[in-house]
């Protein structure tokens, strides 16, 4: 899932679309919030993300594959997604906005 840091006084919808546009190249209308996610790596780095989940819907289907960004873009059919091996953090978001996808949306189950 596209995603990245919110630069200082930048609006978080303006990150999201700038963020989606950087990685994957697409315009997405944003649907609304799908669940907050905390985060926290001890050690060195020490570091507090606080992840925001929308969910969006693109204005169009074509991809642009940021190599720089992301490791692959994929259009995956629902039916597919159940098999489709993706992070546990990944898979947790698809459940919540396709429950009848997961049986087991409990948080902590995610890791970002």
């Amino acid at each position: 899932m596209p995603g990245g840091k919110i630069d200082l006084g930048e609006p978080i919808l303006k990150a999201l679309k700038r963020e989606v546009h950087e990685e994957v190249g697409l315009e997405v209308e944003v649907q609304g919030l799908v669940d907050v996610f905390e985060h926290l790596t001890p050690g060195e780095e020490n570091c507090h993300f606080v992840i925001l989940y929308y969910r969006c819907r693109p204005l169009f289907c074509d991809t642009v594959h940021n190599e720089h960004e992301v490791a692959e873009t994929a259009w995956v059919p629902w039916g597919d997604l159940p098999g489709y091996p993706m992070p546990a953090g990944a898979r947790y978001i698809v459940g919540k906005v396709f429950p009848e996808l997961s049986g087991d949306d409990s948080p902590g189950k995610a890791d970002a």
